[in-house]
């Protein structure tokens, strides 16, 4: 269980669950639901997001076995280091592949009817950076399904406030794509070398960290966008405080010429963010 747990890198799902849960909360609070939250409900949105997820990072490192076993820092991950074989790294996909599908068909019939797409888009990103450098706005737009997904199993369908779960969703995408390219910089010459493609093998690293910038200030704008346009409370604005600044700070650890706390930047600071971001919102909700 440890090995999968690390072949998954489990304790990485707090980039995309707080957005979830975010969403759910949207959904439940909603003046029209006057039922109350369903928190058997919100077990199955939290169970959805850790199988898709589970899928996902564990479908990456089947299909990249063998470019991992030639990048020096990635030739220890459990695949090519044969701590796990291929075929049960496949196995373990499709049994989480099956649970996610199981759980959205017990949310409601929208959720299961979306659910091969959602697939769909989160497997078949192990398999972009072979022919495109936008490899990374692909991964941004799986974990940017969690706000809407999640409102979506509380509503059941589209609606008139569903706005709010779509602006956190594009929030996700340009947050998740300005990282994923700061951590793609560790093997700029590595993917030059094997012919694939990522931003800063396709624009090297001081322009892939301008549109890292770029990306992010989008980020940033959306989050103000969405409190604006939901009229949101004190809390709401000081987690979107914390949020900006966290994104500000990684970028003045990654330096064109010093990448040394890469790691620092894509995990923990990001982690971080994510968590407040979290918090403060689902309380500002609450309260």
């Amino acid at each position: 269980m440890k090995n999968y747990l690390s072949l998954i890198k489990f304790s990485h799902t707090i980039f995309a669950i707080p957005f979830a849960c975010i969403g759910f909360f949207l959904a439940s609070t909603n003046q029209s639901l006057s039922s109350g939250t369903d928190w058997l409900l919100f077990l199955k949105v939290i169970l959805c997001m850790v199988f898709a997820r589970s899928a996902a990072m564990a479908f990456n490192r089947y299909a990249d076995r063998d470019i991992d076993d030639k990048n020096p820092r990635t030739a220890e991950r459990e695949i090519p280091a044969g701590i796990i074989s291929p075929n049960n790294a496949l196995y373990f996909v499709i049994v989480n592949c099956i649970l996610f599908t199981l759980i959205t068909y017990l949310i409601n019939p929208l959720c299961f009817i979306l659910s091969p797409i959602a697939l769909l888009i989160i497997l078949g990103y192990s398999y972009t950076k072979r022919f495109t450098a936008l490899c990374h706005f692909v991964l941004g737009i799986g974990l940017a399904l969690s706000p809407i997904g999640a409102y979506i199993a509380v509503i059941g369908s589209f609606d008139n406030n569903s706005i709010i779960p779509i602006i956190f969703s594009f929030v996700v995408l340009f947050w998740v794509s300005g990282f994923d390219i700061i951590y793609a910089l560790q093997d700029e010459d590595f993917d030059k070398s094997l012919g694939l493609n990522s931003i800063p093998a396709s624009i090297g690293t001081k322009h892939a960290l301008m549109l890292s910038n770029i990306l992010h200030v989008i980020s940033a704008s959306l989050v103000v966008f969405a409190g604006y346009k939901s009229e949101a409370g004190i809390f709401y604005w000081i987690g979107c405080g914390i949020f900006i600044l966290l994104l500000i700070y990684q970028h003045f650890l990654v330096k064109p010429n010093d990448l040394s706390k890469v790691d620092l930047a894509f995990f923990t600071t990001n982690g971080i963010a994510s968590g407040i971001f979290g918090v403060f919102v689902i309380t500002d909700l609450l309260v």
